[in-house]
């Protein structure tokens, strides 16, 4: 327990916080996000513009606030969109075991067998590259990882006396798993789900930066670092904020995700 208390405390400071700025954006920006300004263009930080100005004189604060809500909606959604199919598809193929299982299986190891990245990179090129498209190509991307480690902890879990004591007072096998045997994978779904919400909002961020993530001028940390190459000699900032904050974002995710991994499994706690 006293490694629990601060890692959970300053992971949740740090998600809290960009989650705060992500819901004050939806209502309110210090300036329109979208609002050209020539005149204003690649202005440092000062006390009109916090975080100084782009190439086209918007202001960077207000962009990072909307691309803050962008980037942990696209996340939450597919991390829920992933963790819904994984879990369904491991749930299934562990219980009932059999031919299912070993198609099921063959298929979603052969999908583990290429990087996350990559396989989101050939599906975008299917779906097209928008909003809707990187929630979807991510979530076929992700999903396998869910199946596979649901499906192990249920392997561990239909061995056990209460599913046997289930099946022996009459419930039915769709009544036992549902009932027995998917409350008792929340723990390693929890934790992973905290993890795949880093890994999402990292992929994300790479795809936008390669331009197939949401597309200009709706601005994400990924594409306003993508923005910010050709200017980082004159105007560093413009690298600097967005790669900052998708930095302290994942420090904070790992950062209560360990935390959440210790106070579910403390086998685990300090490894």
């Amino acid at each position: 327990m006293r490694n629990l208390a601060p890692n959970a405390f300053l992971g949740g400071a740090i998600i809290g916080a960009v989650l705060l700025a992500a819901l004050v954006g939806v209502f309110w920006t210090p300036f329109d996000p979208l609002k050209l300004d020539f005149l204003g263009r690649l202005k440092p930080p000062g006390t009109i513009h916090l975080l100084g100005t782009d190439e086209f004189g918007r202001d960077v604060l207000s962009r990072l606030m909307i691309g803050a809500g962008t980037s942990a909606w696209i996340s939450l959604t597919t991390v829920i969109f992933a963790v819904t199919l994984g879990t369904a598809i491991g749930v299934t193929t562990g219980f009932f075991r059999g031919w299912f299982d070993r198609i099921a299986m063959s298929f979603n190891d052969a999908l583990l067998a290429f990087p996350g990245i990559l396989l989101a990179l050939g599906l975008l090129a299917v779906f097209g590259a928008n909003k809707y498209g990187i929630i979807v190509a991510l979530a076929i991307a992700y999903a396998p990882s869910v199946a596979r480690v649901v499906r192990g902890a249920v392997l561990s879990i239909r061995e056990k006396e209460f599913i046997d004591a289930s099946r022996v007072i009459g419930n039915s096998e769709i009544y036992t798993m549902v009932r027995h045997v998917l409350p008792n994978c929340v723990a390693p779904l929890t934790v992973l789900a905290t993890s795949m919400f880093g890994w999402v909002l990292l992929a994300e961020s790479a795809l936008s930066f390669l331009g197939l993530g949401v597309p200009p001028p709706a601005p994400t940390w990924g594409n306003m670092l993508s923005s910010a190459r050709p200017f980082l000699s004159q105007a560093a900032w413009l690298g600097i904020y967005p790669g900052l904050c998708i930095s302290l974002t994942l420090l904070g995710i790992n950062l209560l995700g360990d935390a959440i991994r210790d106070k579910l499994d403390p086998r685990m706690r300090g490894a």
